[in-house]
């Protein structure tokens, strides 16, 4: 499985600079605040945004691509946020840069790499420990989900194998786990997005379906046909393909419905 990992996060798409993200961050409304989430002889650095709302929400947990914790994948918590859930979105790359930094201290180009080093189980210990910061947030109504793009969304799959009380997974063009007794012990129903022009991800989802259906689990896959890879990032920027924006607003539709039955 590691080395498929590896696999995955060394296709993704490169990023250009996101300065929009970062643009559109800098103008929301919405509280955002980095936390320090420490677990044995790991610290993990996450962004958290809150929503607007007088009510208890669920919070969801937001999976980076394999370039780590961008503007964009910030930018796009605090759009969880606006829809009004909790979301919080860890740095898997915390500890990790030169000199133990995160993300941002990586030269750029170079996060992929630090992606490609991280022990499988270390990541699944940082997204438990986080998890469990999640479920403790007195906004928290009790719920969690797990949704993750690219490299993040084979994780959001993988962790479904390793968290029993996640109340789904949203996987956004990331490949599923190959394992039959990983599968088996998936208690969340798995809601899949997938871009028609990404046949490299798109290839393995007739396993998942096949091992979700033989397990009798819920794996309910989309195909966004004429979009490509990372759809809901290359959607939301300003130069974005005819067919990349019209996935990542139909996408977006199909999840806000989805989260809204938590």
């Amino acid at each position: 499985m590691r080395t498929l990992l590896v696999f995955i996060a060394a296709f993704c798409l490169s990023l250009p600079a996101q300065d929009w993200a970062r643009d559109r961050l800098n103008k929301s409304p919405r509280h955002g605040e980095w936390v320090s989430i420490k677990h044995g002889d790991r610290t993990v650095e996450a962004f958290v945004v809150y929503p607007e709302v007088s009510h208890k929400t669920p919070v969801i947990l937001v999976l980076h691509e394999n370039q780590g914790l961008t503007d964009w994948a910030q930018n796009l918590a605090d759009e969880l946020a606006e829809a009004g859930y909790i979301a919080i979105s860890p740095d898997l790359l915390s500890g990790m840069a030169p000199n133990g930094g995160r993300t941002t201290d990586f030269a750029p180009g170079t996060a992929v790499q630090g992606i490609g080093k991280l022990p499988p189980d270390q990541v699944t210990a940082d997204l438990d420990a986080v998890a469990g910061y999640a479920k403790k947030i007195p906004a928290c109504n009790g719920k969690i989900a797990v949704a993750g793009f690219c490299w993040g969304g084979g994780q959001s799959f993988r962790f479904a194998t390793n968290r029993a009380d996640l109340s789904a997974a949203f996987v956004f063009y990331g490949v599923g786990p190959d394992s039959k007794d990983a599968i088996a012990k998936i208690k969340a129903p798995v809601f899949g997005f997938y871009g028609g022009n990404d046949a490299r991800v798109d290839a393995t989802i007739p396993t998942s379906s096949g091992l979700m259906k033989e397990a009798g689990k819920t794996y309910d896959p989309i195909t966004y046909e004429g979009a490509g890879h990372a759809f809901m990032r290359l959607g939301d920027a300003p130069d974005a393909s005819g067919p990349n924006k019209k996935a990542r607003d139909d996408a977006w539709e199909r999840w806000k419905k989805l989260l809204a039955n938590l």
